[in-house]
């Protein structure tokens, strides 16, 4: 193996360090509803390699949700559908959230486990008692590994209409593998969105310091052998 394909085989497991240092999941719920405006279609299998009560499909992460998951339809500045918004503050996740109208909790599924955190944006204004819940089982059975609990949250977004906004962020770290969550609280009185494993906070990961770093030396050490090679050629 000459010196280029060394350090590109090098420059590639610095690549897949960062990758798997980054390997976090966020759930937007975007295009859980077949249409915008639209009403609360069951998530269901849509994360799962199968579809929502919609027939709509999203990407297949292995996330299940239990029947009673919905998914909300958020307002914008120009249409109403629900009493919440994202009040323009999350660009790419502002059609769509997570909550129920029946029971006292709802159930996410993750049968390849996480680990190291868990978090998302929540919007609770007028009930308190929201609680979630990490599990090491599925179904929300086995060992507890982290817990929140949900105070409330300012109510109102200026231009928007909807007293649920705006969202507030909110994570746990925790040891072991979880592979559910139990969502609990008072029926239609609370709203969750970019739901995210393996960080402690909410929306798409990036990678840690020390695993830039350990990229950067890698590209910078194929950039080196490639000036060399280049200067027997062009001097």
């Amino acid at each position: 193996m000459n010196y280029i394909a060394k350090f590109a085989a090098l420059a590639a497991f610095a690549g897949g360090a960062v990758s798997a240092q980054a390997a976090v999941v966020s759930l937007n719920f975007e295009g859980v509803n077949a249409t915008y405006p639209s009403g609360f279609a069951q998530i269901l299998n849509f994360y799962n390699g199968g579809t929502s009560s919609d027939a709509t499909t999203g990407t297949n992460y292995g996330v299940s949700f239990s029947s009673n998951a919905l998914a909300l339809c958020l307002n914008t500045a120009t249409v109403n559908c629900s009493n919440t918004t994202r009040g323009g503050l999350a660009p790419g996740s502002e059609f769509g959230a997570l909550f129920f109208l029946s029971g006292s909790s709802t159930i996410l599924d993750y049968a390849a486990g996480f680990t190291t955190g868990f978090s998302f944006n929540y919007s609770q204004v007028s009930r308190s008692g929201g609680t979630v819940n990490v599990w090491d089982g599925l179904g929300g059975t086995g060992s507890l590994l982290g817990s929140i609990s949900l105070a409330l949250t300012p109510s109102g977004c200026s231009g928007f209409f909807g007293a649920y906004c705006p969202f507030v962020p909110i994570g746990v770290s925790f040891g072991g593998t979880a592979k559910s969550i139990e969502f609990a609280g008072v029926a239609n009185f609370v709203v969750f969105d970019d739901v995210t494993f393996g960080s402690a906070t909410p929306g798409p990961g990036v990678p840690e310091p020390a695993s830039w770093a350990l990229m950067i030396a890698g590209f910078g050490m194929v950039g080196s052998a490639l000036r060399r090679r280049r200067g027997f050629a062009t001097a």
